[in-house]
């Protein structure tokens, strides 16, 4: 009796790699897909370094003009010639986060002030919110030149371009300009209207980053409630009368890159000249002249580039830490505490 044929075993070096077997064309929608949703800069970068395959198609223009503002949040620590090129292989893509954060590196750390408002520019032609603002912010200040090359109604035309993409720092400082009539004719309802505005988008925001992280918490189980403590940037009192804290929003990773790079950063980048860094911790922009920035009218201590970092930054920390035994603070609408921003000098 015959023993039956025995089946040739497959080899494992025979499998098929079905990623070879996809054309480029796909190859580059899916990794534009994966650009614009990273998290993180290692999480982009991990996959160019997978193969040779995919580091080539990895820097196609497609895939760098797609890549979100996550994949720009690098450490200063970790800032490198490889760093900033890839920065300006992204701008060459069209990709107008790249352009945003190599403009703010440019002008504020690198110090070359033409180039970074140059790609600033750039973005903001495009509707990139954040560049718009934070060209408000340099045209209310005049950085980078004299107090004379201020222009408070550039500044506010360009909050109120921000403003109308529904950008929450942009809507608050132009509140705070027309309630003050800072660089516009003065109108306070208006402004009011859109400091409740700026301030209710915020809460939307915040309330919608925890819930989507604890889909647990709510108002009938205080216990499970966030707290705050002084120090603790990562909650804001924004609910207090209504039991529980909320996370802050996130801020924009290129300001986080500017703090670090001044006072953390590699051999600590020194100010000099009694220059001083923005006092909300979430900004990072340092001064370009001596008192470039206001100061707050109750302490002196703090200093501010905008209304709008004061606003965010008497919540998040410096209610807590200026004088009310000195001076009675009122309160608002929009809840800063009625602190004035004032030059150095000036009572």
């Amino acid at each position: 009796m015959r023993r039956p044929l025995k089946q040739p075993q497959k080899r494992i070096t025979d499998k098929h790699d079905f990623l070879d077997g996809l054309p480029d064309d796909l190859v580059v929608f899916i990794l534009s897909k994966v650009s614009s949703t990273a998290s993180s800069p290692s999480e982009f970068i991990n996959i160019l370094l997978t193969c040779k395959r995919l580091n080539r198609l990895g820097l196609h223009r497609m895939v760098l003009s797609k890549a979100g503002p996550k994949v720009f949040d690098f450490k200063a620590k970790n800032w490198s010639e490889h760093v900033h090129r890839f920065l300006k292989q992204c701008v060459n893509a069209g990709n107008l986060n790249a352009c945003y954060t190599l403009g703010m590196i440019r002008f504020y750390c690198l110090k070359n002030r033409a180039s970074g408002l140059s790609l600033m520019a750039k973005a903001a032609m495009k509707s990139h919110a954040p560049a718009l603002y934070s060209l408000a912010v340099i045209q209310f200040n005049g950085s980078g030149g004299t107090k004379q090359d201020k222009d408070l109604r550039a500044g506010v035309a360009l909050c109120a371009r921000a403003s109308l993409l529904g950008y929450i720092d942009a809507l608050r400082e132009l509140g705070h300009c027309l309630h003050d009539g800072y660089g516009v004719k003065k109108n306070l309802s208006e402004g009011r209207r859109l400091l409740v505005q700026a301030n209710a988008r915020e809460l939307a925001l915040v309330i919608r980053s925890v819930t989507s992280a604890s889909p647990s918490l709510s108002q009938s189980d205080p216990s499970s409630s966030l707290t705050w403590r002084a120090g603790d940037y990562s909650v804001c009192p924004l609910l207090s009368d209504y039991v529980y804290n909320v996370a802050v929003p996130e801020v924009q990773p290129v300001g986080l890159f500017m703090r670090e790079w001044f006072e953390m950063g590699p051999g600590r980048v020194e100010l000099g000249n009694g220059l001083r860094l923005c006092g909300h911790i979430g900004c990072g922009r340092p001064e370009t002249r001596a008192h470039e920035f206001r100061r707050c009218s109750v302490c002196g201590k703090v200093n501010y580039c905008s209304r709008g970092c004061q606003a965010l930054d008497w919540k998040l920390r410096h209610k807590m830490e200026c004088s009310p035994e000195e001076v009675v603070v009122q309160g608002n609408d929009d809840g800063y505490g009625g602190v004035e921003l004032v030059n150095d000098g000036v009572i």
